[in-house]
């Protein structure tokens, strides 16, 4: 039975812990966060030990598999540190919130026996599955282009509840790290590797609460020639439904939740989306636990997980490189 432990006990690891209670298989044996309120509201709810230092836990209780919730700033760290030890991780999205500590954290990952999975849950959706099987099985013959949008709603008090968030310094940057990063990997996976960016990032709404951007667009190439478009904003009014649309040379594919596709013939055909209740919130998506589950199932097999740090750097790049197009008088904080 594995033995398991949680660093940052934030939002996010409500799903974590979920995802580990539902195993059945798994042990919780601690928890670690640097703020003591919420360190204490985890011991409390799930009866294990905590600590507010990871080096600390790590070495006193020797978990088999850690997850770090934590801040984006803070990735890096506490996976390192696992892996040297042989201890395997999953982290939570971006790889980390520099290119350099990504390139650190990719080089440990490398170097350990241990196995790495980074966050990218959306894409254990079922009806996004299903659209990279039919992609892949070359029925629809070539993909010519694709498009994505992500236009959500955040305010002030969203950022002033975490201040990390605003600020390069915590967040690596803003909607591109923190709520677009998700649909940037799923035109990348779907549609194939990106060769080339030109995109431009600003903001527009939220100017007097962050340093980062909350509005964003690219134009991405793929190495297989086709084009995606991509549109991203948080000074929306609400959070509408993420879309990806993919268009090939017999059929268009439409993702909103569920998927339809539209045939040449004019056949529709339509595949749903799974719904599952959590504690989290619902933009998360439905497949954390089926992500989790993945991981776990695969641990002690040879070679990297599937979704490793060589695969989250993908992404990360993409965004790395519209920073650097946006922010050319700021190189350090966007790098």
């Amino acid at each position: 039975m594995p033995r398991v432990a949680v660093i940052g006990c934030g939002d996010v690891a409500t799903v974590h812990f979920e995802a580990i209670a539902a195993l059945g298989d798994a042990e919780l044996v601690a928890v670690c966060d640097s703020d003591p309120e919420r360190l204490a509201l985890a011991e409390g709810a799930h009866g294990v030990p905590g600590y507010s230092d990871h080096v600390r836990m790590l070495e006193e209780v020797r978990p088999d598999v850690v997850h770090v919730c934590t801040p984006h700033h803070q990735h890096a760290d506490p996976a390192i540190a696992a892996l040297g030890r042989g201890i395997n991780v999953i982290s939570e999205k971006p790889l980390a919130s520099t290119l350099a500590d990504a390139l650190r954290l990719a080089a440990a990952a490398a170097a350990s026996p241990a196995r790495i999975g980074i966050c990218f849950q959306n894409r254990y959706n079922a009806a996004v599955q299903a659209l990279h099987g039919r992609l892949s099985s070359g029925e629809f013959g070539a993909v010519l282009g694709g498009s994505g949008t992500v236009m959500w709603h955040r305010d002030a008090a969203y950022y002033a509840s975490r201040p990390w968030r605003g600020t390069w310094a915590g967040g690596g940057g803003g909607l591109l790290m923190n709520q677009a990063i998700h649909t940037l990997d799923l035109l990348q996976w779907l549609m194939g590797e990106v060769a080339g960016v030109a995109g431009h990032a600003a903001t527009h709404a939220l100017a007097d609460a962050i340093e980062v951007e909350d509005t964003a667009e690219l134009v991405l190439t793929h190495t297989g020639g086709a084009r995606s478009v991509f549109y991203a904003t948080l000074a929306n009014t609400v959070n509408a439904p993420v879309t990806v649309d993919i268009v090939t040379e017999k059929a268009d594919f439409h993702l909103r939740g569920d998927l339809t596709i539209t045939h040449g013939d004019g056949r529709v055909e339509v595949v749903r989306e799974r719904r599952a209740a959590s504690g989290g919130r619902d933009y998360w998506g439905v497949s954390h636990q089926l992500y989790i589950a993945d991981f776990y199932a695969q641990l002690g097999q040879d070679g990297p997980f599937w979704i490793d740090p060589q695969e989250a750097l993908k992404t990360l790049r993409i965004i790395k490189d519209v920073y650097a197009q946006s922010y050319p008088d700021r190189p350090a904080e966007v790098a």
